[in-house]
């Protein structure tokens, strides 16, 4: 029988205004915020100081997803013009097995998280990359801080995320939905170390609980990882216990980091990503019967499986020959 074939979707790269554009209206909100708040503050009129604390009032008020169908078609705007920015490329292992988990509840796994996990855009259910039966209900699971935040909560739903606490993340697999999270969360961004670029650093050991839902309902988890994104941002990162408290309290890391053009906070360098899809691991449905033995047993298959799949692929990836991957 012949090997199977990697399926491949490549998009040419286009960081013209347009796609820059989109990506300003998605992720530019990180520092601009803050310079509205510094507007707010120091430099507007009373009618515009008035209208602004209006907006963010309102914002804060109204459903993430307000308005659904508008924002919905926003959110495709954006999704296909940053994977031009990003000259975005997927390869999908073995796309039959994908389609076959459609409608279990799969679970996407995808490392690492660097600074922004902005690569979780080619989940976005109205790209044709993942089988129809999975990005129909695909949804990105991130740190519900972003969802309390005005403005921010609105451009996140519309891209198709939704805040990873364990009630939405179970009652998603009930339903059969599909899920993609990172299940390395912040903490890898205390971990990133600039003086040791050849060792790659997944915060993956104790993160066992995404496994323990996946035995309650069966649901396949899927290891992915994404080449190239730590060239991202340059980034200061505070270190040490106090901050990973910090970080874990709020849902996020508290650090200083600028894109492209230099610009605080900005938007991403315009790298380009490459995600890799592995095959799903077939996970049984033990309900409530679930031993640790079980959890361990397919918390290290994944774990071998996501380093089996960064080895299978980075000595096509430039600069990653000779790097190695380390589970902490």
């Amino acid at each position: 029988m012949k090997p199977k074939e990697n399926k491949v979707h490549c998009t040419p790269q286009d960081c013209s205004f347009v796609p820059t554009l989109a990506v300003t209206l998605w992720l530019g909100w990180n520092g601009g915020l803050i310079l509205l708040l510094i507007y707010l503050v120091f430099l507007a009129t009373p009618l515009q100081r008035n209208v602004i604390i209006g907006i963010l009032t309102l914002s804060s008020l109204l459903p993430a997803s307000f308005p659904k169908k508008l924002g919905t078609k926003f959110g495709g705007w954006v999704a296909h013009n940053a994977i031009k920015y990003f000259g975005m490329k997927v390869t999908i292992e073995d796309e039959r097995s994908l389609e076959a988990v459609g409608g279990k509840g799969p679970i996407f796994a995808l490392e690492p998280h660097d600074i922004l996990p902005y690569y979780c855009v080619m989940f976005n259910g109205s790209l044709d990359i993942l089988p129809s039966n999975l990005r129909e209900t695909a949804q990105v699971l991130m740190t519900g801080a972003i969802f309390k935040i005005p403005i921010m909560k609105h451009v996140y739903s519309y891209m198709g995320g939704a805040p990873v606490d364990k009630k939405t993340f179970k009652k998603k697999l009930q339903n059969g939905e599909t899920v993609i999270f990172i299940p390395g969360g912040v903490q890898e961004v205390l971990l990133l170390d600039p003086n040791n670029p050849e060792e790659l650093v997944l915060f993956l050991q104790n993160r066992k609980g995404f496994v323990k839902l996946a035995l309650e309902n069966g649901s396949p988890i899927i290891p992915a990882f994404a080449f190239h994104a730590e060239g991202s941002y340059d980034s200061w990162i505070p270190r040490g216990k106090f901050f990973e408290k910090i970080s874990r309290s709020i849902g996020f890391l508290p650090l200083f980091f600028t894109g492209r053009y230099c610009i605080p906070l900005g938007i991403p360098k315009p790298v380009k990503i490459h995600i890799v899809i592995g095959k799903p691991i077939e996970v049984p449905r033990l309900g409530q019967n679930i031993e640790r033995e079980d959890v361990k047993k397919y918390h290290d298959k994944f774990l071998q499986e996501m380093k089996n799949l960064f080895e299978r692929h980075k000595h096509s990836e430039e600069g990653y020959g000779s790097r190695s991957l380390k589970i902490m």
